[in-house]
């Protein structure tokens, strides 16, 4: 499984050229997505206001990737990231730690645009988008 950050998602939804030459990275995986995700792409339609069709049809789009739940051992590895990060100096987003507790917990890569957003977390797997 390859767990998708959200800016890689919004980039895929959108049908953005800086994903487009990148898309073998997905080919004989299971793509995923965080729950963290799911919840900050439904932010993104109601800050644009998107009507009920819109948000349907981004729904519908979405349905194509499994979405990692939250429990307990994603809770402890949200905190584990945040002190990590936070001794290290490097404090990390609280969506970021998010979907790299998901990752984390459910063994996936991460595939993200943003690898700075990530960087220098014990066991994180990381695939950047960018060569």
């Amino acid at each position: 499984m390859v767990l998708l950050d959200t800016d890689v998602v919004s980039f895929l939804f959108k049908r953005d050229t800086r994903v487009a030459d990148r898309l073998q990275l997905l080919e004989g995986e299971t793509p995923c997505i965080s729950f963290t995700t799911l919840a900050e792409l439904y932010q993104w339609a109601y800050v644009r206001r998107w009507g009920e069709s819109r948000v349907v049809q981004l729904e519908a789009w979405l349905s194509r990737f499994a979405v990692l739940p939250c429990d307990a051992q994603v809770c402890r590895q949200w905190a584990m990231v945040r002190v990590e990060r936070q001794r290290q100096g490097r404090p990390i987003s609280v969506q970021d730690a998010w979907i790299a507790a998901c990752a984390l917990r459910y063994h996936c890569a991460l595939l993200t645009h943003n690898v700075a957003d990530y960087v220098a977390i014990p066991g994180l797997n990381l695939v950047p988008m960018c060569p």
